[in-house]
């Protein structure tokens, strides 16, 4: 709640606009009032002094008469003149103060009344230019999670208030996506967790269910606990990779990709594929497990979704600043329009489903990548296939 010596930013906007305008209306009253003043014919100081003489009453009718007078006597004649000039310069003194007092006062109430239209002007226009900063306030008001859909859509010039109102909806754009990504990861992993829970419970549901299970029984429903606790325990071990790399907070130290990737190779040792190796020195900063991790997910994309006795190629290099790890794979034949959803949580092609995997491979990766400052691409192999990159910044 404001204050209540405070006032509103149209408010204040209005006294910035009268305040400059009265004070720039002053100056002009000032300058003009002084321009006037030294233009205006003023008394000259010698006169002035010379002119102090008090006349008696009637004397204006004797100086007439001695002005037609030729036998008027010299001095009275004088002082008719100096009495003359007095007169003169009372009345230019006279009439130059009239003319400034009434420039004053003039200029003063114009002044005060145009000052008052300035204030209400100013409250018109202070309002105009707030209105995309109510629009704005209105629409981070009614924002929340379960409604992000409201958006600005500012037009006219693209001015500051326009270029704020459209970083704003796209702010609301980005918090949207987040949302609902948000909302489909949460759904697609208690779906994918509910998966293994549900192979446990009819396990023993079945064994239970019988008077006497014998030994044999009793037995196979531990393996298919055990397997089914395994895919749940490898499914939360991707989930906890996804989130830190999310998180962005990673050690870094001085790290090879061609190391890290002999070293997914050796660990991984997948059978039934041929691979090509060809490994460039590619130095970079970042966290060993988290990009042996990526190298190992990038693996084992590339040998879960080929072909029978398919190929791999795996390259790293160096060049221009960055560093790159490339896995390609022959395969079946992928359309471009789906590659980007590889890279979202949980996303699988049509014909993907069923191989054992959670849809959280290319995903890791690309979450990986962010976190060390790189990205991840990908692409179709014209004969079928797909070509993943990772590409980071170099060391140094």
């Amino acid at each position: 709640m404001r204050a209540p010596w405070r006032f509103s930013v149209r408010v204040r906007l209005t006294l910035l606009y009268c305040g400059l305008f009265a004070a720039c209306g002053v100056i002009l009253v000032v300058i003009t009032y002084g321009l006037l003043a030294s233009n205006l014919p003023g008394p000259a100081p010698d006169k002035e002094v010379t002119a102090r003489t008090t006349a008696p009453a009637g004397f204006a009718e004797t100086c007439a008469k001695a002005s037609t007078d030729p036998n008027a006597e010299p001095g009275l004649l004088y002082k008719c003149k100096a009495a003359y000039e007095e007169g003169l310069v009372e009345g230019a003194t006279t009439q130059r103060q009239a003319t400034l007092d009434q420039l004053l006062r003039y200029s003063l109430g114009t002044l005060a009344a145009v000052t008052l239209l300035a204030a209400v002007a100013g409250w018109v226009v202070a309002g105009r230019v707030l209105r995309p900063v109510h629009r704005i306030t209105e629409a981070a008001r009614s924002a929340s999670q379960d409604h992000l859909s409201t958006r600005i859509a500012m037009t006219g010039p693209r001015d500051e208030l326009r270029e704020l109102a459209d970083t704003f909806d796209e702010m609301l754009d980005r918090l949207q996506y987040a949302f609902e990504g948000q909302r489909r990861f949460i759904a697609n992993a208690g779906h994918e967790l509910r998966t293994p829970l549900t192979v446990m419970r009819t396990a023993i549901d079945v064994v239970l269910a019988k008077p006497e299970p014998s030994r044999d029984e009793l037995l196979g429903m531990g393996h298919e606990v055990r397997t089914a606790v395994s895919h749940a325990h490898a499914l939360i071990d991707a989930l906890l990779t996804l989130a830190r790399a999310d998180r962005g907070r990673i050690d870094r130290e001085p790290v090879d990709l061609a190391t890290v990737a002999e070293d997914a190779i050796d660990a991984a040792a997948p059978p039934g594929a041929r691979l090509h190796i060809s490994l460039g020195p590619a130095p970079t900063h970042g966290d060993p497990i988290l990009l042996e991790r990526l190298a190992a997910n990038l693996l084992d994309n590339a040998v879960r979704y080929n072909t029978p006795d398919g190929t791999v190629w795996i390259t790293t290099g160096s060049g221009g600043g960055r560093v790159e790890l490339t896995i390609d794979n022959t395969g079946p034949v992928i359309a471009p329009e789906s590659v980007a959803r590889l890279f979202e949580p949980f996303r699988r092609l049509q014909d993907r489903t069923g191989d054992g995997g959670f849809g959280l491979g290319l995903a890791i990766v690309a979450s990986i990548a962010a976190a060390h400052g790189g990205q991840a691409s990908a692409g179709v192999r014209p004969g079928g296939g797909l070509s993943v990159t990772v590409s980071l910044p170099a060391a140094g």
